[in-house]
Formats: C-alpha cells, structure tokens, sequence
C-alpha cells in the first residue's frame, strides 16, 4: 500500500484487505475524511464519526499521507516512506443516541428541534452575567492576542459562509474592526491584500470542507487562524492556531441546521469579546447583549411550538416553482441561508436578494405566481433596526402592488405588517444581532414541509455531499 500511494493522484479515502491476510484491514486517505475507531482489542473504519458512535467514541482522525492499520491485536500508524507514528486518539463526548432519529420521521427535523438545546451548549461556561465577561480562554488565544487584531478576513463555504457574512455584520457594528467575508473555495484562486495584524476565521461544520482547509493551509504564517468547526480533531483543528468548537453534537442531515445557528452564535461571542475589549461597549450594553444571549434558547422554544402554523403556510406554496427571500442588513445573509434551504430540500428555485436592490432588476420578477419571503423582524430599542424595519415595509407595499404572494416574518403582534402579508410568521423580540437566530429557525421548517410535500428526499438531497471534500 506504501508503494502504491507514490503513484496515486488526486483526492481519495479507501480501505483494502488482502485475500492472503484477511485479519488486517488498510486505510490511507488525501483530502477525503476518513476515520479509526478502537475499544477492546476491536478496530473500525468509517468516513465519518457518526457511524462510529454505536461502537466506539476513542477515534483516530487520519491526517492526509497517513496509512492506518487495523489488525486484531491493535491499530498501527504508518506515514508514506513507512514510517512508524504514534496514534493520538481523540475521546469525542457525542452520545450514541444523538446520532438516532430518536422517534422523528427525519434527521433534519429532530436537528431543527434540537437548537435550543445546542445553542445552551454553545454559550455554557462561555460567559458570566456576574462579572459582565466572555470567557474564550478555550481558544489559546489570551486578550493581549485578541487586541492585536486590526483586522479580520472570515473564510467559510456554502451555509458556513452566510454565518461569515452575519459575522460580520455583527464584528464591525459591535467591536469596530474592519472584517471581510471571502468564498474559501475562491480565496486561493486570486491574489488578495492581507494587511498586517490580521485574523484569519475558518467556519466548517465538518471541519473537513475541502476549500476551506486548502485557503487555511495557504495563510499560515501570513496571520493568525481561528476556525470554528462542531467535529473534535478534525483537519481544520489541526491547521489552525486556535479553535471554538460549536458544541453543536452530531449532525446527520445534509441540510445544516443546528450547525449553523450555533455557528451564529460563536461569532456572537467573539464580536463581544472584541467589543468588550476595545472598549467599544460599554458595561450595561454588554450586559444586556450576553441577557439577550441567555434568554434565546427559551425564544427559539417559542417558534417551534407554533411550527403547526408553518406547516399549514406550506399547504399553499409548495407548488409553486420560484421564490425570492428578501431582507436588508444582517437579516441578508439570512434571506440567503432560506432560499438554499429550500433549493437544496425542495429542489424549488429561490434566490436570496438585498431588498434595497429590488428596483435593480429583481421587480422584474413579481407576479401572483411569485411568493416573496421577507424578514422584517427588528430590534425595539435600536432606532437603526426600525429605520430598516421601515423601509422593508416600503418594500413590501411595492411588491404587493404588483400582485406578488407576501410572507413576512416579523415581530410579534405587529399589525401593520400583519395586514400587508398573505401569511405572517411571529418573532420573539430580541437584539438586532440575535434575531437572524430566530428567523432562520421558520426558514429552515419552511423548506422542511415544502419538501415534504413534494415528496423530496430529506435527508439526502440528490446530488450533494454532507462534507464537501472534492473540488
């Protein structure tokens, strides 16, 4: 196998046993993910930790030009010249039962009820009302490190990316630091600017994601790299200098859900952090934001109690074959995350716009054929968020005024925007910042039924991949 791996090319994961030693199992891997398990004298392989967790949660997580072998008195690790190296295994704390449907008829529904309880992971010990403090010690980065940064570039790929994108919304209105959000699969493929003092932020579910491990390895040294992954001892963890993991427990379905809102809610914490420490908040607005923070697990409670309603909304879109999701600020990326929902679930096309844009070519598109989703829910204490608040209410009178299906997402009890929708989606009230958590939660049920409905299969949409490792 050592032999044979000098002339491979390209990206691959496999396993091989010999007809003439049956008892040994060899697996080699280059970009693809591919795992070890052992307990009690027993060995497994399997590309993902999932499929593991019934036997095992001692896992050896195989670096690219590393050849793993599985034999019945142990496990040896080989580099390529057949080198002998020493297996760190990793203990990885998901319980066996998290990676069931556990009585739900699909994985993606039972991980969309599961985000309360995942953000409570996220944010545990990660803060203290008592002292107004976030505590991101777990990451080796200390605050002298953190107050170094002038700048920071955010990396990340499909859903990863529009939790980029929140990021940094939220880093430069909250802590004042300038903040890019790059395509990682486009980053290596041109020649940018990379300003001294720079922070370097991976975001991948995975912690495998191709693109994104490649843009990683090719900024080392140029800066510091924090990614933000949900899988311990992943190959991002092990490119990085720092980690935040998200805590977010085993996602199976295809579709990211829980992965993402804790993805949101990791930046949160470290746009506080920075805010905190460049003394761009003061300490009540810091304390009301972690306030916020504490209280949002038992909010997104409260919208999936009425997940019934939005089920009944679907009976009366799912047929239709075009939607377009529409929001202004850091509700943007959020009207994206909805519109490949529901193109990755319901094989529906959706398109996500800036609503601010509609005059520039998406007015074109409205008829009554044409449901509009619109997030325009907002933040009572911040006259920023009403004033946007306003102007998405513009948008909506113009859409509708051409005939178009309006279904808003709004604050609770708001009448006006009650009366100009088809159908209306309540919103607990919260922090700008915050919400994009709480209206991503309808989106994601909104694609869930609609796909249903039109037979789709959930789990697996056709033609993707849950990690991305290929180009």
């Amino acid at each position: 196998m050592v032999k044979t791996l000098a002339q491979l090319k390209g990206l691959f994961a496999f396993t091989c046993i010999s007809a003439d030693d049956p008892q040994k199992i060899v697996a080699v891997r280059e970009g693809n993910q591919l795992i070890v398990g052992a307990v009690d004298g027993e060995g497994f392989v399997a590309s993902d930790v999932p499929a593991m967790l019934p036997y095992t949660r001692s896992i050896l997580f195989l670096d690219d030009h590393e050849v793993a072998v599985v034999e019945r008195n142990g496990i040896r690790l080989l580099d390529t010249a057949g080198q002998v190296r020493e297996p760190q295994f990793q203990h990885v704390t998901w319980d066996p039962i998290m990676a069931e449907k556990g009585g739900y008829k699909h994985f993606m529904l039972k991980e969309i009820y599961e985000q309360p309880v995942a953000i409570e992971n996220t944010i545990l010990g990660r803060f203290s009302l008592e002292n107004n403090r976030i505590h991101l010690e777990d990451v080796a980065f200390n605050d002298e490190a953190w107050q170094s940064f002038k700048h920071i570039r955010i990396l990340a790929c499909g859903t990863s990316w529009h939790a980029a994108v929140a990021g940094k919304y939220m880093i430069e209105s909250l802590a004042r630091i300038p903040v890019e959000a790059d395509y990682a699969s486009e980053y290596r493929y041109r020649n940018p600017v990379i300003l001294p003092d720079t922070l370097f932020i991976f975001i991948t579910q995975s912690g495998e994601t191709l693109d994104t491990i490649a843009a990683q390895r090719q900024l080392r040294g140029q800066g510091k790299c924090l990614t933000i992954t949900n899988v311990v001892g992943s190959m991002t963890t092990r490119v990085a200098d720092a980690v935040l993991y998200t805590r977010a427990g085993p996602e199976i379905g295809v579709a990211s859900t829980k992965a993402f809102t804790t993805q949101l809610a990791c930046v949160y914490l470290i746009a506080l952090h920075l805010a905190k420490l460049h003394k761009t908040l003061g300490d009540s607005e810091l304390r009301k934001a972690l306030s916020d923070l504490a209280e949002l697990p038992q909010k997104m409670e409260s919208i999936l109690a009425s997940a019934k309603h939005i089920e009944d909304i679907t009976k009366g879109l799912f047929r239709h074959s075009d939607f377009l999701f529409l929001a202004r600020g850091i509700h943007f990326p959020i009207a994206l995350e909805g519109a490949l929902k529901l193109k990755e679930l319901s094989y529906i096309h959706a398109e996500g716009y800036p609503a601010g844009e509609m005059k520039h070519g998406p007015n074109a598109l409205i008829d009554e054929n044409l449901p509009v989703v619109f997030l325009a829910a907002y933040d009572p204490d911040s006259s920023e968020s009403h004033q946007r608040y306003e102007k998405v209410l513009n948008n909506i009178k113009e859409v509708k005024s051409r005939d178009g299906i309006i279904v808003a997402l709004g604050n609770n009890g708001d009448a006006e925007l009650i009366e100009s929708s088809d159908q209306f989606i309540p919103i607990p009230s919260t922090n700008e910042f915050l919400l994009p958590i709480l209206e991503v939660i309808p989106l994601q049920l909104l694609a869930y039924h609609c796909a249903v409905r039109r037979g789709c299969d959930i789990d697996q949409p056709r033609n993707l991949a849950k990690s991305v490792t290929v180009e």
